[in-house]
């Protein structure tokens, strides 16, 4: 009988793509591929621990694999392990702890074990760029690795720490991957990275990169995942010009408040972000912003938080997600003085909430009466089709064709409401 293995990933898009690696490696090889609550052979976690909440995720899903499981083998990897790698190895009921180097190693460590054999996780695969095309996936489109780590030490980020210095894939291997994907049948793929905008291989920069990307032959749609704001100008808007790349990105902002940014060591200001808002808002007008924001970093005043209510309002994103200041160990914000009591971070919290309902209501409300290309995602019970249009909105509608991962333009005609989704409809 086959083996069974189950994942189970938090945090960012890139954990997703290296599960999806990892998920990869596993079906060549054999293993049934199952869901997280059934029975497995193998368990994988892929951690998280930028936030207190991405701890606690963590562990849930790393106490949900042992639990009752004692014929299992439960592999935790991801950044918890570079954060609380003693923590997790002096529990006793996980078999083995894999660091973010060797994440891409997982499989021959397993299939050792099976085999009677002793391998140490140090000696596996150390190449964070290591990584198997991902032909087994848990999402439609594909996640496309192109950079690693970071260099921006921001005072409240434990990531430089947990995934390094920041590193560019090579060229060559980016676009190669890309084009396996696409041969495999993958019609979006999706640029990731911890600071994707600090692209930089070989004198070839982000905007570049994209460039080249773009002009790879077929028909496919591309879509840049969290991105800081700096480093872009005039080349980098014209490339939205172009049908492939999708209108939409999610511009990290973290604080309306210029003198939080600087305490927190972002390397911008608002007068540079909303430069950016506006330049591509004044040629794509229907262009879609995300962000994420950041309530309660220490010494956030009322007035700090009034003037991010301010920014949320004006630039009226259509998504932000929002998150609590959560203190991790060995940042200089750990240190600092005028620490937000935890029942403030969660009211400035629902706040942001709010008002980003407000606005993803606004924007999507816009597109009533437009065309919008969806690559259909699912077919409901009731044969709906579901999926994304190119601007990164969900739409839903009667589809012309059967099947799934193919493009179809359609007029949206309205929009629903129920738990404040406010899915266009078609």
């Amino acid at each position: 009988m086959k083996r069974k293995v189950a994942f189970k990933t938090l945090g960012c898009r890139l954990n997703q793509f290296e599960t999806d690696s990892v998920l990869t490696d596993f079906y060549r090889s054999g293993y049934e591929i199952v869901g997280f609550n059934e029975p497995a052979d193998v368990y994988v976690v892929n951690t998280c621990t930028v936030t207190n909440q991405g701890d606690h995720k963590s562990k849930t899903a790393i106490n949900q694999a042992v639990h009752g499981k004692k014929d299992s083998l439960v592999v935790v990897t991801g950044c918890m392990v570079e954060s609380q790698r003693d923590y997790l190895e002096n529990r006793g009921d996980i078999a083995y702890v894999i660091g973010n180097r060797n994440k891409a190693g997982i499989l021959p460590l397993v299939e050792a074990h099976f085999n009677g054999e002793i391998l140490s996780p140090e000696s596996i695969k150390n190449d964070v760029f290591g990584f198997t095309v991902a032909e087994k996936s848990f999402h439609t489109r594909s996640m496309i690795k192109i950079q690693d780590g970071c260099d921006n030490f921001c005072t409240f980020c434990i990531v430089p720490m947990v995934r390094g210095r920041a590193v560019s894939r090579p060229l060559n291997d980016i676009l190669g991957n890309i084009r396996q994907v696409i041969d495999l049948g993958y019609k979006e793929i999706v640029l990731t990275g911890v600071n994707i905008s600090r692209y930089d291989f070989e004198g070839i920069d982000f905007t570049g990169l994209v460039e080249k990307i773009l002009s790879l032959e077929g028909y496919f749609r591309v879509r840049i995942s969290s991105v800081e704001p700096e480093g872009f100008g005039a080349p980098f808007y014209d490339l939205f010009l172009h049908e492939k790349l999708g209108p939409h990105l999610h511009l990290c902002l973290q604080s309306g408040s210029d003198r939080i940014l600087k305490q927190m060591h972002r390397t911008y200001g608002l007068a540079s972000y909303m430069e950016i808002i506006e330049k591509l808002r004044d040629r794509y007008p229907l262009f879609n912003f995300t962000t994420d924001i950041m309530t309660g970093f220490p010494g956030e005043t009322e007035e700090d938080f009034k003037a991010t209510c301010n920014i949320v309002s004006q630039v009226g994103f259509s998504h932000v997600h929002t998150f609590k200041y959560s203190v991790r160990q060995g940042t200089r914000a750990e240190r600092m003085p005028d620490q937000v009591p935890e029942k403030v971070k969660q009211q400035r919290s629902l706040v942001i909430r709010e008002l980003s309902l407000e606005n993803k209501q606004k924007y999507r409300q816009k597109f009533l009466g437009k065309q919008q290309t969806v690559l259909v995602e699912k077919i409901t019970k009731n044969g709906m089709a579901k999926g994304y249009g190119e601007h990164y909105v969900p739409v839903e509608f009667k589809p012309a064709n059967p099947g799934t991962n193919y493009f179809e333009t359609v007029t949206i005609k309205g929009m629903s409401s129920p738990s404040h989704d406010f899915v266009l409809k078609a």
